[in-house]
């Protein structure tokens, strides 16, 4: 039988750079936290959904209804812009190849919808290049429309490939009816999907991520001017994409790099366009200044997880190396909670330097996580003993 767990046992994690002592606690026998408080107060969005993530470690400063699908609006053209340049990468797809606008391009996406479009003619053909400007830029819904009639037929087979690419870049909580993000009530994504998402695109496509950058994109008689509000302002942005339906309100997917740390941030649901301008800046601004990197020893982190059926019933676990948390400045941290996680008891044998946990850290309401190893070699032990270890383990498995 499978149980699902959290565990730290033993632990004490001796943080020199603040002052807080952690004590040891226990919840329903399966968790055990290592906490530390003080008075300060947790940081909030005032937007419904948000996510705050760093972009090269496993960090998240912030998240408010995560999980929760969303009517994500245009911010879900990620998604469809993910595919083309899957599509480029693999060569599948050429910049200069011709994209035809289709009558059904043009009338749901296009002019006549009064939408944002690209305004292209119908039945003339742009590129793939004209396209992804198109949609980054100007996020016309005609442009989607006829990329997902050239990739896959239409637009309900495009979705369908959507929904694929995104479960296996580990998308949980989205589901796709369309390419544009226009309103239909199955058409979902969470907050964490988008961050998920955005991330993807810069790590993965880093030859084609400066298109969100660009400030403008000139199209037959017309100027596009990026919709991304921040796009050229100071802070070191350069992506991804709003939104907007009556639905879904005001959004963003934001990243901005600076002294060689990149952020990401995921917003929905204010009710204006500054309202969505400035709360994007302000909760960028709070993680780029109010953290930094703390380093903590690997040996002053120990933690330990059951074993069944070894020859011990105990291994211990470490870090590989020294850890390196994000931390607000200054001496006062509103809260740290430790906590390793795994799936238990593990099942021996265990090998020496094998990945059996995670170790999850979180500051106030911002978590970050890390891989924990095995520290020794712990052998199967003989069917007696397994035998034993079975029937002790589910008579006191929930103590344990």
């Amino acid at each position: 039988m499978k149980r699902y767990g959290v565990m730290l046992v033993g632990c004490v994690l001796v943080l020199s750079l603040i002052a807080a002592a952690f004590t040891v606690a226990f919840s329903n026998g399966f968790v055990q936290k290592a906490r530390a408080q003080t008075d300060d107060e947790a940081f909030h969005s005032t937007a419904k959904f948000a996510v705050l993530i760093d972009a090269d470690k496993p960090f998240i400063f912030l998240e408010q209804n995560a999980d929760v699908p969303m009517a994500p609006a245009s911010m879900s053209k990620l998604m469809t812009i993910a595919v083309i340049f899957r599509d480029l990468k693999a060569g599948k797809l050429k910049m200069d190849d011709k994209i035809k606008i289709s009558v059904h391009a043009w009338r749901t996406g296009g002019a006549p919808s009064r939408t944002s479009a690209m305004f292209a003619p119908v039945k003339s053909e742009i590129t793939v290049l004209q396209a992804i400007r198109g949609l980054i830029i100007q996020s016309g819904n005609d442009a989607a429309i006829a990329v997902a009639e050239h990739i896959s037929g239409s637009e309900a087979a495009f979705a369908k490939e959507m929904e694929a690419y995104a479960k296996e870049i580990g998308m949980k909580n989205s589901t796709f009816r369309n390419p544009t993000g226009l309103p239909h009530p199955e058409h979902l994504m969470s907050a964490r999907d988008l961050a998920i998402l955005a991330k993807h695109l810069i790590l993965k496509f880093p030859q084609y991520y400066p298109f969100f950058a660009e400030k403008s994109f000139k199209f037959t008689r017309y100027n596009f001017i990026n919709r991304n509000p921040l796009i050229g302002k100071e802070g070191g942005y350069d992506g991804l994409k709003t939104g907007y339906t009556e639905e879904s309100k005001y959004g963003i997917v934001v990243s901005a790099k600076r002294k060689g740390r990149r952020l990401i941030a995921v917003l929905n649901g204010l009710e204006t366009k500054e309202d969505r301008r400035k709360e994007a800046d302000r909760v960028m601004d709070w993680a780029f200044t109010q953290f930094s990197n703390r380093e903590i020893e690997a040996k002053t982190a120990k933690f330990s997880a059951r074993i069944w059926g070894g020859e011990k019933s105990w291994v211990s676990l470490s870090t590989a190396g020294t850890l390196k948390i994000f931390m607000p400045k200054g001496d006062v941290v509103t809260e740290i909670v430790s906590e390793v996680i795994y799936e238990g008891p593990l099942k021996a044998p265990i090998v020496q330097g094998q990945k059996v946990a995670r170790l999850k850290v979180q500051v106030a309401n911002s978590v970050q996580e890390f891989d924990l190893f095995a520290d020794e070699t712990v052998p199967r032990a003989n069917f007696v003993y397994r035998a034993m270890d079975s029937l002790f383990y589910l008579t006191f498995g929930w103590i344990f």
